[in-house]
């Protein structure tokens, strides 16, 4: 699949200034489920994943502390991720950022719950962008691989930044379409390179 090139000189941003925790962290690789489909499913127990080992200052003791997901933790799981267009992250090009990602109850009637919602507004690098539902999707498989088994995802277009972005939206909103995207070869290819930067 030949990438055309649509916007030749993006605004970059300077990695040192972008948000990051990937020093403290150490996060599960693109397909780390297992070796099978991309959407394996994860162990019966992956909350296990994400626990940080975060000693006590009280002498003797050394319990692992569960730390909960948060933005931040998102954000480093996807902001590494490539450009399908350019050699350059979808952190630096801005098209993840911090401020446009969001965690939330699945069920707002039952906030003990632990399903939550985990929501990527993406902001494409041009309005007319025609790769924003790749990139969307490699959000998507990036997250989805990642997370344990109560995160859904949601990845929409930032509203005001693309020109059909309700048409990207309805595509990446739409679970048949999405899977069916996942099985063409070509496509998950494309995803598939924009994901051996993440890290």
């Amino acid at each position: 699949m030949a990438l055309e090139m649509q916007n030749s000189n993006p605004t970059i941003l300077n990695d040192a200034d972008l948000p990051t925790r990937l020093d403290a962290r150490t996060f599960r690789k693109p397909g780390a489920y297992g070796s099978g489909p991309i959407f394996t499913s994860a162990p019966a127990d992956s909350n296990d994943f994400f626990t940080i080992g975060c000693y006590s200052d009280t002498e003797g003791e050394d319990d692992l502390l569960e730390e909960p997901i948060d933005e931040q933790e998102i954000y480093d799981l996807i902001s590494t991720i490539s450009d399908p267009e350019h050699p350059i992250s979808l952190g630096a090009l801005a098209v993840v950022s911090l401020p446009d990602i969001s965690i939330n109850p699945c069920l707002p009637s039952n906030p003990d719950s632990p399903l939550r919602t985990v929501t990527v507004l993406i902001t494409p690098t041009i309005t007319h962008c025609s790769l924003a539902t790749v990139i969307g999707l490699g959000v998507r498989v990036r997250l989805e691989q990642a997370l344990p088994p109560r995160f859904r995802v949601d990845v929409r277009i930032k509203e005001g930044t693309h020109s059909t972005a309700d048409e990207v939206n309805k595509q990446l909103a739409d679970k048949e379409r999405v899977a069916a995207a996942l099985e063409n070869g070509t496509l998950m290819g494309v995803i598939g390179k924009m994901l051996e930067t993440c890290r």
